[in-house]
C-alpha cells in the first residue's frame, strides 16, 4: 500500500526516485564503512550530502511559485545528482567498489538528472538559449572568462 502524499512535491516521479536513490545510499555507504572507513569517510560524507540535497532542492523548488526560482532549485538538484555520479565513479577510481557495484546507482541518476533537466527547461527555457551580445556575436555563457584555463 502506497502511503497518501500530503505535499505536492511527493507527487513527483522525480522525487519518488530521488528518495529510491537515497535508500540505495544508504545501503551503499553502509557498505563502504567496512575495513576502509578512514579511507573512505571524505566521499562518504560527500555522497551521503549530494544525495540529500538532490532531494530536499526538489522539494523546495516544486513549492516555489515563481518559474525561474523553481528552476534554480530543479538545478541545484540536478547538480547534486551529477555529483553524486562522480562520487560513485570516485569510488571505482579509488578501487573502494567495483564499477558493476555503482550500476544501478548510476542507472537512477542518469534518469534523475534527465527528469530534472526537464523540469529545469519547463520552468525556466530562457535558460538553455544561447543569446547574441551587442556585437552580434553568440554568448552560450554568461561567465565565459571565469571558465577559462590560465597557463
Amino acid at each position: 500500500m502506497i502511503p497518501q502524499s500530503h505535499f505536492d512535491h511527493e507527487k513527483l516521479d522525480v522525487y519518488q526516485l530521488e528518495l529510491k536513490f537515497l535508500a540505495w545510499v544508504t545501503q551503499f555507504l553502509a557498505d563502504l564503512s567496512g575495513p576502509s572507513l578512514t579511507h573512505t569517510r571524505e566521499l562518504r560524507e560527500q555522497l551521503d550530502r549530494a544525495s540529500l540535497s538532490a532531494l530536499l532542492n526538489t522539494a523546495e523548488g516544486n513549492g516555489r511559485r515563481q518559474g525561474r526560482q523553481r528552476a534554480k532549485f530543479f538545478d541545484d538538484a540536478r547538480g547534486s545528482a551529477i555529483e553524486c555520479a562522480a562520487c560513485l565513479d570516485a569510488s571505482v577510481a579509488k578501487e573502494f567498489v567495483c564499477l558493476e557495484r555503482i550500476q544501478s546507482g548510476k542507472e537512477m541518476l542518469v534518469r534523475i538528472v534527465a527528469m530534472l533537466s526537464k523540469l529545469v527547461g519547463r520552468f525556466d527555457p530562457d535558460q538553455y538559449r544561447v543569446r547574441e551580445n551587442a556585437s552580434g556575436l553568440a554568448t552560450p555563457f554568461e561567465y565565459e572568462d571565469e571558465f577559462k584555463f590560465r597557463a
